[in-house]
């Protein structure tokens, strides 16, 4: 960690938490209306909402679609409007995260029936994706796409491509004597 980076502390995590909630944005404007109307200050509602989530994660019906949700909606929005911006910066990092999320929808479709039984799976895999979300070096998607499949690409990316020609001939060739139309 770098002498100029802050230690991440509980205190701090609690910080920017506090000067995100008083963002301006739609979550940040129902929050500040049920505090109007309940008197209750907003942290505590968001601290609120968020052991609600966490708890109906644990236990809820359909929890695991709540959960793919989460991973999914946000980034969903988010990648559209970074193909609409400009930039490019933004592009690549949504790119990274589908990159990162696919791979782990595949390990996770292997895997499903010894997952199943992991106690508090959902919440575990929903504060997974919201680590793979977050914005940042530490982020979930830096962290393994640089230092998993960046890698991995990089190293077997001639066998990858070959695999992936010899792949899309054969389907072709498929298609091509039993799909078409013969005269």
């Amino acid at each position: 960690m770098s002498s100029n980076s802050p230690a991440l502390t509980l205190t701090n995590i609690r910080e920017n938490f506090r000067k995100t909630l008083e963002a301006d944005n739609s979550v940040t404007r129902v929050l500040a209306i049920a505090e109007k109307k309940t008197g209750v200050d907003r942290e505590r509602l968001a601290y609120g909402i968020i052991g609600f989530l966490a708890f109906y994660l644990i236990i809820g019906y359909g929890n695991d679609l709540v959960c793919n949700l989460i991973g999914f909606i946000y980034p969903a929005y988010a990648s559209v409007k970074a193909i609409e911006s400009r930039a490019t910066d933004d592009d690549t990092k949504w790119l990274m995260y589908w990159v990162v999320y696919a791979l782990f929808g595949i390990l996770e479709v292997f895997s499903d029936q010894l997952l199943f039984w992991i106690p508090f799976y959902t919440l575990s895999k929903c504060l997974f994706l919201l680590w793979v979300m977050a914005p940042t070096k530490n982020g979930g998607t830096h962290v393994i796409y640089y230092r998993v499949i960046r890698p991995f690409v990089l190293a077997n990316q001639d066998q990858i491509d070959k695999s992936i020609g010899q792949a899309t001939n054969a389907t072709t060739k498929f298609v091509t004597e039993n799909l078409t139309k013969s005269d």
